[in-house]
């Protein structure tokens, strides 16, 4: 398209022979093509690399199973093109991706664009949630809105010398179950200007199996890692309350998994930051704090088991039946 920069799709996988083939024929099905498409193979164990080349994509083949933010950064340096998009290989995109793409592109004003994108049970394919960006929060201050709102590596189209000059994905292990929310708070810490579509282009398929949702405990320990390695930051300082507050939300979660030893460490860290100010909403709980976060945190645990025990199922949210069918949400 003339006039228009060129645009890589950018796909690390493990293991992703099965999945492969609706990505890439999403990507194949587009209105306006993909100038590249590139695969990561990170040391897959089944026929990654075969389906990819059978499909028509580029492949770029791992010497050790370095995890999702190597693979990130191999493809980003691999690729001439000047944008990316970097995609799960177990989601897929809507036909109007790359035709919106487009318009950010030639329009040049952003390094990056968050696209929103619909949510789906991967077993029975039912919606659950429509997820949005705010375009005018984001613009407005880009870095406390990564601070605030997780941000999926699937939305995301970068301009590639600015996410390189970035540094790309943090490889640190310790941030690994949470790589996306540590390269976009990086990106924006980065000075990179953030804008958001409006018009929804990509589709994320929730699966049980996924890293996620398979080890909860380390999502949450890696988000804490996140908080602890950005609250480190001297230009950090004027965000200290929004670090704060997303540290009591990972705080909850880690009590709820009974690792109190890195709970007890980021309620120290946000108390550290914020004071009290940063707390969640619930009198009760705002009290005991005043008195001891150890103590409420112990408490409040205590409590939820006693009288709401179906929020400790081991199942999602959107699979829990305990809840009622779940109605989309829009954020």
């Amino acid at each position: 398209m003339t006039g228009t920069p060129k645009l890589a799709l950018l796909i690390p996988a493990y293991n992703a022979a099965a999945y492969l083939p609706r990505l890439l024929q999403s990507a194949h099905n587009q209105r306006e093509p993909f100038d590249e498409i590139l695969v990561y193979d990170d040391c897959s164990t089944d026929s990654t690399a075969a389906v990819a080349e059978q499909m028509g994509a580029g492949v770029i083949r791992g010497q050790i199973n370095k995890g999702c933010s190597h693979g990130k950064n191999a493809l980003a340096r691999a690729t001439a093109a000047e944008w990316i998009h970097f995609h799960d290989a177990d989601d897929e995109l809507l036909p109007n991706f790359v035709s919106r793409a487009h318009l950010w592109m030639r329009d040049g004003r952003f390094d990056a664009v968050l696209f929103p994108y619909e949510e789906r049970d991967a077993a029975i394919g039912r919606q659950i949630a429509t997820r949005r960006f705010d375009p005018d929060d984001i613009i407005r201050d880009a870095r406390s809105y990564a601070l605030r709102v997780p941000i999926n590596s699937i939305c995301g189209l970068y301009r590639r010398s600015a996410f390189l000059a970035a540094g790309g994905y943090d490889e640190d292990p310790r941030v690994l179950y949470n790589e996306d929310a540590a390269a976009h708070i990086r990106l924006t810490f980065a000075g990179l200007s953030f804008a958001a579509d409006t018009e929804i282009s990509i589709i994320n398929h929730r699966q049980l199996n996924s890293m996620s949702a398979a080890n909860q405990l380390k999502c949450l320990q890696a988000q804490f890692e996140v908080m602890r390695k950005t609250a480190q930051r001297a230009e950090a300082a004027p965000y200290a309350f929004e670090i704060a507050r997303r540290l009591w939300a990972i705080v909850a979660g880690l009590a709820s998994q009974q690792d109190w030893q890195t709970a007890d460490a980021g309620a120290a860290l946000a108390v550290a930051l914020a004071g009290l100010k940063a707390l969640p909403p619930g009198r009760l709980f705002r009290n005991l704090c005043r008195i001891s976060p150890f103590y409420a945190l112990r408490i409040r645990e205590a409590l939820i088991r006693v009288f709401k025990p179906w929020l400790r199922t081991s199942y999602p949210r959107w699979r829990n039946p305990f809840y009622a069918t779940p109605t989309p949400v829009t954020r």
